[in-house]
C-alpha cells in the first residue's frame, strides 16, 4: 500500500491550474501552426496569426492565455493500492484550486449557487471526477473549462434505430449551432453510449486526448476523421469568420449502453483547449 499525503495532491493541482492557464500543450501548439499553414484566405490566416501572437504575449508577460480562466475540471485516476493520508481528499483538491487561482492571479468565475449567483472568490469548488484503476500511481488531469464553449454543449438522446447516421447528424448540429460562439478553431469532444450523464463525462474527457491521436476502435477512429472533415467543410473557420479550419480534432469516446437508448453528448472547447496532465 502506497501512502500519499494530500498536501502533495494540493501542491500538484495548484501548479497545474497555473500551468494549464498560462500556456498551450505541445499538441495544441502544433495544431495551431498546422492550421495557419493550411489556411488559404487572408482573413483566416490573420485571425490565426493573432491567436499565435496572443500566446506569445501571454508567455512573454506571464499572463493567462484567455481572460476566462474557466471552472476547474479535474479527472483523477487513482491506483487501488494508494491510501491518502493527512486530510480530506476533496478538501485537498479544492485547496489546490484555491491556491492556484489566487497565487496565479487567475480570474475567479465560480458562484456558490446557480441562482443566487454569489462569487466564491477563489474559483472553488472544482468539478471532480474519480476513477479507481489497478496499481499505485495517481494520474491527475486539470482541465479549466471556459463557458463560452461550455455553453455550446449538447446532449442528444437518440433512438437506437438512428444509428451512426444519427450520431453524425447530432455532432454536426451541435457544431453548426455553436458557430462562432465556441471561439473556433475548436476541439470537439463526443461521448456515445452509456447513460445521460456517462455520455457527458466521456465527451468532456475526450477533450483532453492529444490532438491527432485517434480512438483504438477502428470504426470510431474512422468516424473521428470523417466528422473532422465534415465540420471543417462547414466553413465556420477561425473566429467564425470563414476558413478551412473550424476544428482541430474530433475525439470520440464510447461505452456500452441500454438496448433502448443511444445517448450522444457533444462538448466543444475553444482553440486553447487547456489541460495539464501529471502522474505521481
Amino acid at each position: 500500500m502506497r501512502e500519499i499525503d494530500v498536501k502533495e495532491l494540493t501542491n500538484n493541482i495548484k501548479e497545474m491550474c497555473i500551468e494549464a492557464n498560462y500556456g498551450l500543450t505541445d499538441d495544441m501548439k502544433a495544431a495551431l501552426d498546422k492550421a495557419y499553414e493550411a489556411e488559404e484566405t487572408e482573413l483566416a490566416k490573420k485571425i490565426l496569426g493573432q491567436l499565435e501572437e496572443n500566446l506569445k504575449i501571454a508567455g512573454d508577460e506571464m499572463i493567462p492565455i484567455c481572460q476566462d480562466t474557466g471552472m476547474a475540471v479535474i479527472f483523477l485516476e487513482i491506483g487501488q493500492d494508494i491510501h491518502f493520508v493527512g486530510g480530506n481528499f476533496e478538501d485537498a483538491i479544492n485547496e489546490g484550486v484555491r491556491a492556484g487561482y489566487t497565487e496565479g492571479y487567475l480570474r475567479k468565475s465560480v458562484v456558490s449557487d446557480p441562482l443566487e449567483r454569489v462569487n466564491t472568490n477563489d474559483n472553488t469548488p472544482a468539478i471532480i471526477h474519480t476513477r479507481i484503476v489497478p496499481g499505485d500511481k495517481l494520474k491527475i488531469t486539470v482541465a479549466p473549462k471556459g463557458f463560452g464553449s461550455e455553453n455550446m454543449s449538447r446532449i442528444f438522446m437518440l433512438k437506437p434505430a438512428q444509428g451512426i447516421e444519427g450520431v453524425k447528424e447530432a455532432i454536426l448540429t451541435a457544431v453548426s449551432d455553436a458557430g462562432p460562439n465556441a471561439c473556433p478553431p475548436m476541439v470537439v469532444g463526443v461521448g456515445v453510449g452509456g447513460t445521460f450523464e456517462k455520455a457527458a463525462i466521456m465527451a468532456k474527457q475526450a477533450l483532453t486526448r492529444e490532438v491527432g491521436k485517434h480512438s483504438d476502435i477502428p470504426y470510431v477512429a474512422e468516424l473521428e476523421k470523417e466528422m473532422l472533415e465534415k465540420i471543417n467543410a462547414l466553413g465556420i473557420g477561425p473566429g467564425g469568420l470563414g476558413g478551412k479550419t473550424t476544428a482541430f480534432a474530433v475525439n470520440i469516446n464510447t461505452y456500452a449502453t441500454h438496448i433502448a437508448g443511444l445517448p450522444v453528448a457533444v462538448n466543444i472547447c475553444c482553440h486553447v483547449n487547456r489541460h495539464a496532465v501529471r502522474v505521481i
